[in-house]
Parts: structure tokens; C-alpha cells; sequence
């Protein structure tokens, strides 16, 4: 992970992220992004319903009935429409992250809009009758996600990144906080 939040080219796409991200710096988009009023980042469980939604298509496809194709179809394009608020919370949080999470958060984005193109043409494959070739397509996008998944992961626990209300710092609960090993 430290040769991520050192990499130089990750820090370039880091900036070309500040920039497409600048819309929503302002308020009150700003706090209604980051979760004011809820104690704790949106970001996080808003990523469960995209990838519900295109676990759930993958879940058909694997067990390959023809009947439940434009089902899988369906739950592809709708993880496709819920993406969009999960990608602009997920920005917003990325604007708060100091180097070099910045840039592990820089190559998550990367990776998720890799997935996200790849579960388009998947829908757009089956679209056209290409039923097997949209199916590779779900599989390789989840693997992509998967990858992307790990990388937010590493934010929010390892590096314990994300907006959260000031009371939590200091209720004196939580393992930052000294809570006693349960063994």
C-alpha cells in the first residue's frame, strides 16, 4: 500500500480528480454529500446498493437461465442510475482526505470507473443479443470492483478515513480510543 500513497502518477490523477470534483465543493452540496446530520460519511453504505444490484445481475447469469436474463439486464442498468449519487459522495469524501490517502483514494475512483464502464458495455452486449460477451464483461467489472473495493477499505479502516460527527473523537468508544482486547 505504500508504494500507492507514494505513487507520482497516482498524485497526477490526483489533481485531475480536484478538478472534476470542484462542483461539489461548495455549500450546502458540500454537507449534503458528506453526510450532515447522520454522524458519518454516506459514501460508505451508499456502495452497497450498486454493488447489490450488479452482484445480484452476476448471481443470474451464474445460474444460467435464459428467463432470468432481462432481470439481469435490469439490475445492471439500475446499479448503473444508483452509481451516480454513490460517485458524487464518494468525491466529496475524497476531497477531504489529506496526502497520501488522496492517493489511494484517487486510484479507487480510477479502478470504480473502470468497473462501472465495463458493466455499461455489458449491459450494452446484452442490449445487442451478446448475451456471453455481456457476461464476461459483469464478471471482469467485478473483479475490478473487487480490487477497487479493497482500496476503500484500506481508507476507511486501515487509514480510518471518512467524515464523522467531532463527538465521536472523544466518546471514548472505539479501538483508536484504547477499548480493551476482548480476548
Amino acid at each position: 500500500m505504500y508504494r500507492i500513497e507514494s505513487s507520482a502518477a497516482l498524485e497526477r490523477l490526483s489533481r485531475a480528480l480536484e478538478f472534476a470534483s470542484r462542483p461539489l465543493a461548495g455549500e450546502p452540496t458540500r454537507s449534503l454529500l458528506l453526510g450532515a446530520g447522520t454522524g458519518h460519511a454516506l459514501h460508505p453504505f451508499m456502495t452497497d446498493v450498486p454493488i447489490g444490484l450488479w452482484s445480484s445481475a452476476v448471481l443470474l447469469d451464474v445460474r444460467g437461465r435464459r428467463a432470468d436474463r432481462p432481470a439481469a439486464r435490469l439490475l445492471l442498468a439500475a446499479g448503473l442510475v444508483s452509481v451516480l449519487p454513490t460517485v458524487a459522495t464518494g468525491l466529496a469524501e475524497w476531497r477531504q482526505l489529506n496526502r497520501p490517502e488522496n492517493r489511494v483514494g484517487a486510484l479507487h475512483a480510477a479502478l470504480n470507473l473502470g468497473a462501472v464502464a465495463l458493466y455499461a458495455v455489458s449491459l450494452g452486449l446484452r442490449r445487442r443479443g451478446q448475451h456471453g460477451s455481456g457476461i464476461a464483461a459483469s464478471m471482469a467489472a467485478t473483479v475490478v470492483a473487487s480490487g477497487a473495493g479493497y482500496l476503500g477499505g484500506h481508507l476507511a479502516i486501515a487509514r480510518k478515513a471518512g467524515t464523522r460527527h467531532p463527538a465521536y473523537e472523544t466518546d471514548a468508544v472505539g479501538p483508536s480510543l484504547g477499548r480493551p482486547d476482548p480476548r
